[in-house]
């Protein structure tokens, strides 16, 4: 909605009308697409369905986060715009401090960032192989922030305690959204310290780092990467991604992969194997892992170094054609142990950007 006031009741019935027929002449259009076809967010189209299988849930959400191991085994799943990384597995070694979490199962491998979860559902919705769980998540303008699926062997109990525990007074249809401010300008590429910003880069010791390194020098990710020079980054074609998990796939190479929407940032850790296109979208279908990148969407990428204590880091980044972040990969390792030597013999290897 473009202004953040939650519509009227009368608005309300009308979405949920327009809802019904949508679902009823297309059934197999996702939720992002009905809320799009709608000109909702997506957090309005589940609210939608508040009091018919939906409960709206309150926080603090961190809270939520650290009952979600009680949930046993469940499916995780983050994304953005142009990419959806999917896990398989359970919310152990929880943790939050202030409004930061971290999970630290072998499996789910999350960071949070508590500020951005503005609203929470959980879905109970009917499918043809019968009711679908869910626990929904969402910013402050209604984007998906990051959603939890029950499994056959999920604990079902747990799921509904959860929802009674955390069960919002307000379980209207209508949900309240704040457009998401404009993209800050980036700073001129000729205002930048390029020499500090280089100094600064040799310097770190930390992959965690690179993050204020950015901040410091007022310079945005893909700019960075761009500008710093062929010392630390090269561009690769566009198609990095599907080199990468065709030969990772091929040579059995443990990697790592991260893809983050606002208020998670979500890690694959270990070996992919089926690699499948269909259109533009380039999917990893693994038992416990689904990716699935759209490949046309991939503006840049790069091959990228950073000094660590531990050696050289290496990572390709890719990014969408407004320089947002799509998804990192890197070879898999652990803090205090070096790079795998194959990984970095697969990103020296792949083609440059023509």
């Amino acid at each position: 909605m473009p202004d953040d006031f939650p519509p009227t009741p009368v608005l309300a019935d009308d979405l949920a009308r327009r809802l019904a027929d949508l679902k009823t002449s297309e059934p197999n259009l996702r939720a992002r697409d009905l809320a799009a076809r709608l000109g909702i967010s997506e957090a309005e189209l589940v609210a939608l369905s508040c009091g018919d299988g939906t409960v709206r849930l309150t926080g603090p959400f961190g809270d939520i986060l650290q009952r979600l191991p009680d949930l046993g085994p469940i499916m995780a799943l983050t994304r953005n715009e142009q990419c959806v990384h999917e896990k398989v597995g359970r919310f152990d070694k929880v943790s939050v401090e202030g409004r930061m979490g971290l999970v630290l199962d072998p499996e789910i491998d999350l960071r949070v960032f508590l500020w951005h979860w503005h609203s929470g559902f959980a879905l109970t919705e009917a499918t043809k192989d019968g009711p679908r769980r869910s626990l929904q998540f969402f910013d402050a303008d209604g984007t998906a922030i990051h959603k939890v699926y029950l499994r056959p062997e999920s604990d079902l109990a747990a799921f509904e305690r959860l929802s009674a525990d955390f069960r919002a007074d307000d379980q209207s249809r209508a949900q309240a959204v704040t457009p998401r401010p404009a993209a800050a300008v980036p700073k001129a590429d000729e205002a930048i310290d390029l020499d500090g910003f280089r100094a600064g880069w040799r310097g770190l010791t930390d992959t965690h780092d690179f993050f204020n390194l950015l901040r410091s020098f007022e310079v945005q990710r893909e700019q960075g990467l761009r500008l710093i020079g062929r010392e630390f980054s090269r561009p690769l074609d566009p198609a990095a991604p599907k080199h990468i998990l065709e030969q990772a796939a091929a040579s059995g190479l443990p990697i790592m992969i991260f893809v983050g929407s606002a208020g998670v940032i979500q890690i694959h850790t270990g070996t992919v194997a089926r690699i499948v296109e269909m259109g533009p979208w380039l999917n990893v279908m693994d038992p416990g892992f689904n990716l699935h990148l759209r490949a046309d969407l991939v503006a840049s990428a790069y091959a990228v170094e950073k000094p660590t204590s531990d050696g050289t880091v290496t990572s390709v980044e890719i990014f969408d054609a407004e320089g947002g972040l799509i998804a990192m990969f890197f070879g898999k390792r652990k803090p205090g142990e070096p790079e795998l030597q194959p990984w970095r013999d697969l990103v020296a290897g792949l083609p440059e950007r023509a």
